[in-house]
């Protein structure tokens, strides 16, 4: 993140904590600690590194996970872990082997988007829901475990799930989703999601796919949320929430955000400037739902259900919920 971008970022969550007893962009002084770990998947013989942001403190506090997008790793979408962190939250950001940054290092520019093309597949979809209970399982172990530094600090009743693009679809499929023949991938340890540029189901009927979606969901989007993978544009986005059952569903539609806008740093071609509110409406409206839904915080339930989550986002974006 650029320093000017960086300023008016902080401006706008300066302001904004003037206005409300509640606000969601409030963060503790104290940055989150950093830590750089493996889970070793021995019955796949996979090994998926993970970055973890942890809170101040030793207190116990719900865990949020994060899924990257096709191509990325562990360290991206950052601000999101930091800021979770400083709200409370252990933040657990994977890295998928096989769909992440090893697929394009290396590689010439010609050859890059056609071996991320290659790794979008429903194989490596697999291999990433499956990555999410070989996590969650460690983060136990870990947890109970008195020399480690993750001992008692993991509040394992409380634990959410997120991801961007690919990590949408991942997000989805272990949050969720039904598969065609009525298979889930589901993880029960799940209690809420928030899927960034969420995947409408490549085979199969929308309704059928998200239609007996239990627990809250939150989809975020931008008007220009598209991507070269699968002719995925911003509109197919949209046909996921109208699939979603009522109760404790959200969607908010960024105006002029582009597939970029959940990450740090802009994809090949993009040019136009980068809109600091976007993010700023990003970490307001996925903290509050944390807050909602893994902390049963009754005012960020109503911040949320009101009118007040207007004061985050800008006129022309769309903010709905069921």
């Amino acid at each position: 993140m650029n320093r000017l971008f960086e300023s008016s970022l902080l401006n706008h969550v300066a302001a904004s904590s003037l206005r409300f007893d509640y606000t969601p962009l409030l963060t503790a002084k104290a940055q989150p600690e950093q830590k750089d770990l493996v889970v070793k998947d021995e019955k796949r013989s996979r090994e998926i590194p993970i970055r973890v942001y942890l809170p101040t403190g030793q207190a116990t506090a719900p865990v949020v996970v994060f899924s990257h997008g096709l191509g990325g790793n562990r360290e991206g979408s950052a601000f999101l872990g930091k800021h979770w962190a400083a709200r409370g939250y252990v933040a657990v950001f994977l890295q998928h082997p096989g769909s992440d940054d090893c697929v394009w290092k290396d590689k010439s520019l010609a050859q890059r988007r056609a071996l991320l093309k290659q790794a979008a597949t429903l194989e490596n979809l697999l291999l990433r829901a499956q990555d999410i209970p070989a996590v969650l399982d460690q983060l136990e172990v870990w947890n109970m475990e008195t020399a480690h530094a993750f001992a008692g600090r993991l509040d394992q009743k409380r634990i959410g799930m997120s991801g961007h693009s690919f990590g949408a679809a991942t997000t989805q499929a272990v949050s969720g989703q039904t598969f065609p023949m009525g298979q889930h991938a589901g993880d029960l340890r799940i209690k809420a999601a928030v899927v960034m540029s969420p995947t409408r189901p490549l085979t199969g009927d929308t309704q059928q796919a998200f239609g007996a979606v239990k627990i809250p969901w939150l989809l975020l989007t931008g008007t220009k949320d598209t991507t070269i993978f699968n002719r995925t544009d911003a509109k197919s986005r949209l046909v996921v929430f109208p699939a979603l059952p009522s109760g404790r569903k959200y969607e908010l539609v960024l105006n002029k955000a582009k597939h970029s806008v959940f990450t740090e740093r802009a994809l090949p071609g993009e040019t136009a400037s980068r809109n600091p509110n976007h993010h700023r409406a990003i970490l307001a409206v996925t903290t509050a739902f944390w807050d909602a839904y893994l902390r049963d915080d009754a005012e960020a339930r109503k911040w949320l259900d009101g009118e007040t989550v207007r004061s985050v986002l800008e006129k022309d974006d769309q903010w709905q919920k069921k």
